[in-house]
């Protein structure tokens, strides 16, 4: 699997962005897909997670009722809605993938990663 993010940019607190990240390859659908973000100079971490069918969803609590990951499995293609941005959360974001859904909040767990897109929040 093949992982692609985009959608990233510069925005005011407030504001919203969607990120996207294309994958190629057959198995897309059956795999549980994460998106995750390095703040600079911080360590990697937790954002969301969907299961490979969308119905089961994880969320890192910071993000909780402000970010939505959702998925295409037609178009190959998840999500990440992020409104009511904030400064910190200003990081690179990444996808990833794993066949599994378990710890799907552990970045170790997963095989398969995308280039980071950028995002930046202004105060």
């Amino acid at each position: 699997v093949q992982l692609q993010a985009y959608g990233g940019g510069l925005v005011q607190a407030g504001g919203s962005l969607r990120l996207s990240c294309a994958a190629s390859g057959r198995t897309f659908s059956s795999y549980t897909m994460g998106w995750f973000r390095q703040p600079p100079g911080k360590e990697r971490e937790f954002v969301a997670a969907i299961s490979w069918s969308g119905g089961v969803t994880n969320y890192a609590d910071s993000v909780k009722g402000r970010f939505t990951i959702s998925r295409d499995n037609a178009e190959n293609t998840v999500y990440l809605q992020m409104n009511s941005l904030k400064p910190e959360d200003t990081a690179d974001y990444y996808c990833a993938a794993k066949p599994q859904w378990g710890n799907s909040w552990a970045a170790r767990r997963y095989d398969y990663w995308g280039q980071g897109t950028q995002v930046t929040v202004s105060s």
